[in-house]
């Protein structure tokens, strides 16, 4: 994503880029504010921090979705994680991720990050040569909504039966350590980069990235009681399908600031192609979930049509900017067919997944980088694949190693007595919906 632009196609960045040649450096803010860029700059930076916050809704998405998808005696723990995901993911990002995934000059591989600030008079931080298109405090915002989401989709696969503790420190390493690794190796100039791998906005370097490190976790901690029988699979109904769709509508509203913003500048022409292929591929995944689910499953699940939608979504973001627009149509499609598909084998080899997540996030992930590689003449199909594996196999072993030490040490599991109860009254000492009278 950040190395993505390079070429110039933005045309403010391109323009911004001419008038900053031709004019001095200022030495300091209310000089450079005075100068011809500055207009151009000044949009390019508000698109920015409107996307950061457009990003930031998806994690009210995240959060509606698992709930309205679990049982209602475990609404106020998803809900609680999730205030716990973005709120210390931000300050992990701040204190060590932001540069760790972006340290310039580093060994491909592995960068020690380091506290970040400055003077907000300091030019350096908003027309430096590494990025002339917004200031260096709209690129962390931005940049630090997107590492909270890998274990926000991870907190759908593991609801209802995992301790809280245990999922709390998981998180943080996840979001804290391993994102920043993994991300740099693409967006931070790192070794894949060099190799020509291509995500614009994050089908393996966010959603493979969760997606496997949920399969990680999902496997060491076992499905939930009752979901599999002898005879086979029990669903387990969520609560509230309004509740899932508001989340899944809020995700693709946020969606447009995690794609359109990934352009990293305000150019007219790349954010409106981009917002066309990121809904065209979002319909299309929808029609692709309905359709296989009615014809297999003999009947139009709600809840495939909505993780059809979230499938599109994945499958686009990695070539947003890449594919044509009938190609966007054709990547969404498949996704839809094949989160139907996934979440079917998934719960055959009986890995319990209460939201779809591992299907969604991680193998529409894999899918959506490697369709880059197919419509995408400018894009090799074995990078892709090799960029999208190691991605995947990185997140799938820290995320594993991570969840063993922990079971080995304060446990993953709740007792089945609790998970019985449900995780809001013993944990929260509170129901979501308050005491019923009567």
């Amino acid at each position: 994503m950040k190395m993505a632009m390079a070429g110039g196609l933005a045309l403010f960045a391109g323009d911004f880029l001419l008038m900053a040649q031709d004019a001095p450096a200022p030495a300091d803010y209310d000089a450079f504010a005075g100068s011809d860029g500055f207009p151009i700059f000044t949009i390019n930076n508000l698109w920015i921090c409107i996307s950061a916050a457009l990003v930031f809704i998806m994690h009210l998405g995240f959060a509606t979705l698992e709930s309205g998808l679990t049982q209602q005696k475990n609404t106020v723990n998803i809900l609680f994680k999730n205030v716990w995901i973005i709120s210390t993911g931000v300050l992990l990002y701040a204190f060590w991720g932001f540069n760790a995934m972006y340290p310039g000059d580093f060994n491909g591989f592995f960068a020690t990050g380091s506290w970040f600030g400055g003077s907000l008079d300091d030019t350096s931080l908003t027309t430096s040569a590494y990025n002339e298109g917004y200031t260096w405090w709209g690129d962390f915002i931005f940049q630090a909504m997107f590492a909270a989401t890998g274990a926000t989709i991870v907190s759908g696969a593991v609801a209802e039966r995992i301790k809280l503790p245990a999922f709390m420190i998981f998180a943080v390493l996840l979001v804290g350590f391993a994102y920043p690794i993994s991300g740099s190796w693409k967006w931070g100039g790192g070794w894949l980069d060099q190799r020509g791998f291509y995500d614009f906005a994050g089908s393996s370097v966010v959603h493979a990235f969760g997606g496997f490190a949920a399969l990680a976790a999902v496997i060491v901690l076992g499905p939930r009681n009752g979901k599999y029988t002898s005879s086979g699979v029990k669903p387990i109904l969520g609560h509230s399908l309004p509740l899932a769709t508001i989340g899944v509508f809020l995700l693709w509203l946020g969606w447009f600031g995690f794609n359109g913003g990934s352009v990293l500048s305000a150019d007219p022409k790349l954010v409106s192609f981009v917002f066309v292929t990121t809904s065209l591929a979002a319909c299309a995944g929808a029609v692709g979930a309905i359709a296989i689910s009615w014809i297999f499953l003999k009947k139009p699940d709600l809840s495939m049509a909505l993780n059809g939608i979230l499938a599109g979504l994945v499958g686009i973001t990695a070539g947003a900017d890449v594919v044509s627009e009938f190609s966007s149509i054709i990547i969404g499609l498949i996704a839809g067919a094949i989160v139907v598909f996934a979440i079917v084998f998934f719960d055959r080899i009986r890995i319990d997944d209460p939201v779809g997540a591992i299907s969604v996030h991680g193998i529409c992930g894999i899918w959506g980088t490697l369709a880059v590689g197919i419509f995408s003449a400018d894009h090799s199909f074995g990078t892709q694949l090799l960029g999208t594996l190691a991605i995947g196999a990185f997140a799938f072993v820290f995320a594993l190693v991570v969840i063993i030490v922990l079971k080995v040490t304060i446990g993953i599991r709740v007792s089945e007595e609790l998970e019985e109860v449900g995780l809001d009254a013993e944990e929260h000492g509170a129901p979501a919906y308050g005491v019923p009278q009567g």
